[in-house]
């Protein structure tokens, strides 16, 4: 069946642009257009372009940081003073969650950190935020959920699926119902956090606007700087802390 599909299509379709009007209140992630790998059409939406632009702008920034410490400084100043205050932060709270011999994971959630943070601000630059795609939180979220039991696999040395029987045999079903649950949970409360103010903002804009004046611009503060940064400390908190408790001590 999949050959007869290869045959009909080529690997590599053409782009095909979506002129679908969209109605109702606009917090969907629209699809601007689709292309086809084989018998799979693959969709460009809203989501996808905005996550590739802010990849894209974090990369940029992260090559003009490394050009500018080539001149690094006993005495840092300037945009040394900045660069060496943020990656301290992240040193010292990957440290304070999973202890100093652990502390190597801050460089991997220095840039998980980053993405989520500017992904749940982006909504302030008129884009639609990637972390109110439960596909964007999710797939962050995999990426833990792949690095809580790699870490319990290599440092249980052969306790770690047993731990699945315990305290008792019977209680392996509810074991790995609360394993799989821990993703779900971490997605879900990053982007629900991250869509429900969006449906709350697309509301408030449908009112008339001598009853909306001003009230936007302090909803926009806290749902999105406010509820943005303090969702990003807690998702990347709660991912350190997951991995830290699945490492026997």
């Amino acid at each position: 069946m999949a050959l007869e599909l290869l045959a009909q299509k080529p690997l590599f379709g053409p782009f095909v642009l979506d002129d679908t009007p969209s109605s109702g209140l606009d917090v969907e992630s629209k699809i601007f257009g689709s292309f086809h790998i084989g018998p799979y059409e693959v969709w460009i939406t809203q989501t996808v372009v905005t996550t590739w632009v802010i990849m894209a702008a974090l990369i940029l920034l992260a090559l003009i940081f490394r050009l500018k410490l080539k001149n690094y400084k006993e005495k840092p100043s300037g945009s040394q003073n900045v660069i060496e205050l943020i990656v301290e932060f992240m040193d010292n709270f990957a440290r304070s969650t999973m202890t100093d011999e652990y502390a190597y994971f801050g460089n991997w959630f220095f840039g998980v950190f980053c993405f989520v943070l500017v992904s749940n601000l982006s909504g302030l630059l008129g884009f639609r935020p990637p972390t109110a795609d439960l596909c964007t939180t999710l797939g962050v979220t995999l990426t833990t959920f792949f690095l809580i039991h790699f870490m319990g696999i290599k440092k249980g040395k052969g306790g770690y699926f047993k731990g699945y029987l315990e305290p008792l045999p019977l209680l392996l079903p509810i074991n790995i119902i609360s394993e799989l649950a821990t993703p779900i949970s971490l997605s879900f409360r990053l982007f629900g956090n991250i869509l429900g103010g969006m449906i709350i903002m697309a509301m408030v804009y449908q009112l008339p606007r001598f009853l909306n004046f001003g009230i936007p611009a302090v909803l926009h503060i806290y749902f999105d700087v406010f509820a943005g940064c303090i969702q990003t400390v807690i998702f990347v908190m709660l991912s350190m802390t997951f991995i830290k408790d699945k490492i026997p001590d």
